[in-house]
């Protein structure tokens, strides 16, 4: 009796036919042993991961927007600073200081996801 009972078929483009007939001759298995491994060991995002990430990607987007507007201010200051000789004031320096450090905890939070993200192999479709 067999062991596997289901027949299962799909559709490719040539591409993606190519592609699966030079990973089976590089592999040395067949056509049903390459696509079984790869769908083994491969993890499918779920709807709320995608989600997720969705919006840790427009999270990102944004902290990336404050960091480039807080990367001009710091460039005036320092534009200021080497054409006048002035020095901020303290205020100025916390508040920089302050927002500076805000950006960077949460950039840190999302490399940590990203980085767990890519290390449990998540494939998401585009």
């Amino acid at each position: 009796m067999r062991k596997r009972n289901h027949t299962v078929t799909i559709r490719m483009n040539n591409e993606e036919y190519n592609l699966l007939q030079n990973k089976v001759k590089e592999s040395g298995r067949t056509q049903q042993e390459v696509v079984i491994k790869a769908i083994a060991d491969l993890k499918i995002a779920s709807t709320e991961e995608v989600e997720e990430l969705k919006r840790l990607n427009q999270m990102f987007a944004d902290i990336l927007s404050q960091l480039r507007g807080a990367t001009t201010n710091i460039n005036q200051i320092a534009r200021k600073l080497h054409i006048d000789g002035e020095v901020p004031n303290d205020s100025t320096l916390y508040f920089l200081n302050k927002n500076i450090l805000k950006y960077r905890k949460e950039s840190e939070k999302i490399w940590l996801l990203i980085r767990r993200l890519i290390s449990g192999q998540i494939h998401m479709e585009q």
